[in-house]
């Protein structure tokens, strides 16, 4: 995280004073063109760092700089570094202000914790982009411009006009009363109403955001974590849903729940196996998950994706069963 990597350069230039861009880039094993992007980063956080030209020159802080911060015990502040690795800042658009924050908070300890907390920090790694099957967890990209007129528009209690573009449709303007900012798994997204009725928008379907300044139409008090709840509910009954009635190996039934939209009824069958009745969005999404899971997991019902499912497997049969 960039964050990290900022608080690991001020406190290399703390304890060791001025250093070139290529010790510095050999210590946080990053390129120099990285370590000087990250100076910039410093300078437009106030941190006053500055740079000497010459063949003894360098980067360094300012003589006596140290950031203000009473109350802050070594525990405390290792939450908060652990809490700023997260990326639900960087979804929100506060990717700079979260480093500013680290590197005051890094910074005001006593000389006893600020080492300890930074070394400690080093040793724990929040959501690291890959998991150990090397997929890449790809976060979503949205102009900071977009979700800098979207956060503004949430905390000041203002209409916003958005142009969205929805899956399978043409971009359109809509104004919309903003209720609250939510991120899951890197993804971000909106909640709100449009013409009294509960909309939810993706932040990177977003193509342009603008804050308004008439009041929006909400609450004085929200519980974000109920209202994304209920919708989630709402989400999972709506549509082309289907219900399949599962038999699967014991060792498969974390697989086959992660891909489900919801479990609506569970139980074990007499040869050790578990028989669940679960929900997906569609056809579509019910027969990619049962196929993933091969034999190790049988769809006993409805009776047109047992018929899909075996057709595909057919076809694959077909496909391998002459030699090249």
């Amino acid at each position: 995280m960039r964050a990290d990597r900022l608080v690991s350069l001020v406190l290399l230039l703390r304890r060791r004073g001025r250093l070139s861009a290529a010790t510095l880039a050999r210590e946080l094993e990053v390129s120099t063109r990285t370590v000087l992007r990250d100076m910039e980063a410093l300078s437009a956080a106030g941190v006053p760092v500055y740079a000497e030209r010459g063949r003894h020159g360098g980067f360094a802080l300012l003589p006596g700089f140290q950031t203000e911060l009473t109350g802050l015990n070594h525990d405390e502040a290792l939450a908060l570094l652990v809490a700023g690795s997260r990326r639900g800042a960087q979804v929100f658009g506060l990717g700079s202000a979260l480093a500013s924050a680290m590197l005051k908070v890094v910074d005001a300890l006593p000389e006893s914790h600020r080492d300890t907390a930074a070394g400690v920090a080093e040793r724990l790694l929040i959501d690291p982009e890959t998991d150990l099957l090397s997929r890449r967890v790809v976060a979503e990209e949205v102009p900071d411009a977009i979700v800098a007129e979207v956060r503004r528009a949430v905390f000041a209690g203002h209409k916003l006009r958005i142009h969205y573009a929805a899956t399978g449709q043409t971009p359109q303007w809509r104004t919309v009363d903003p209720i609250g900012l939510v991120t899951v798994r890197d993804q971000g997204y909106l909640m709100a109403t449009r013409s009294g009725a509960d909309r939810t928008y993706r932040l990177s379907r977003m193509l342009a955001a603008e804050e308004l300044a008439e009041p929006a139409q909400r609450a004085d008090r929200v519980d974000l974590d109920r209202a994304w709840q209920e919708r989630g509910t709402q989400f999972r009954t709506g549509g082309d849903q289907v219900t399949v009635l599962v038999r699967v190996d014991p060792a498969r039934r974390e697989d086959l729940v992660g891909t489900a939209l919801a479990v609506c009824a569970e139980e074990a069958d007499a040869d050790g196996r578990l028989r669940l009745e679960v929900t997906y969005q569609d056809s579509r999404h019910a027969e990619w998950a049962l196929w993933q899971l091969a034999t190790d997991a049988e769809a006993l019902a409805p009776q047109w994706l047992r018929t899909s499912l075996r057709n595909r497997a057919a076809a694959i049969a077909t496909c391998y069963g002459a030699s090249p």
